[in-house]
């Protein structure tokens, strides 16, 4: 049994590494952009009362499972689950050429070119990480790396992508 959690900055490769994960291990995967949005309003958030129940109902579905986003509010709910995180740390420039490079996300766009409409906020979005406090800065990822009482692991390259289960504690 595996119960990953993985996070950091948006273009960072979190989603990239849970597929691998997922795909390696045989675990369930969800990526909580897919339940933390308002369907026909993708810039709200749900209430995080619904986004929970939906979390819930995905862990109590799933013995093993790799769940990724940015959402410090909703990582935090599945803190006595997880058995393992994963902070995807990588440097701006790294996050923001991964976005430029980024393939179609079906689950979430239509189209890649529906995506790509969308690639100048997200590049921008990128550039703020550090400087914003709210639950998908830098300053609550690494509060929440380092509450975390189990088995953890910063990534800071993409490099470093090759080896993501060697351990910093």
């Amino acid at each position: 049994m595996k119960k990953v959690l993985i996070f950091g900055n948006s273009g960072s490769g979190k989603s990239t590494l849970s597929k691998k994960l997922s795909s390696q291990y045989g675990l369930a995967h969800l990526d909580l952009d897919t339940l933390a949005w308002q369907v026909d309003a993708p810039t709200t958030r749900r209430p995080i009362t619904d986004s929970q129940v939906d979390i819930e109902s995905f862990v109590a579905h799933h013995d093993s499972w790799v769940i990724e986003g940015g959402y410090t509010d909703l990582l935090e709910m599945l803190v006595s689950q997880a058995e393992e995180i994963i902070f995807m740390n990588l440097p701006v420039s790294a996050c923001q050429q991964n976005a430029e490079n980024r393939p179609w996300e079906p689950h979430k766009y239509e189209s890649k070119a529906a995506q790509d409409l969308n690639l100048e906020m997200l590049l921008n979005w990128i550039v703020q990480y550090y400087q914003r406090d709210d639950v998908f800065s830098e300053m609550t990822h690494n509060q929440f790396y380092s509450n975390f009482p189990s088995k953890k692991t910063r990534i800071m390259a993409n490099s470093d992508l090759a080896n993501p289960a060697s351990p910093e504690h």
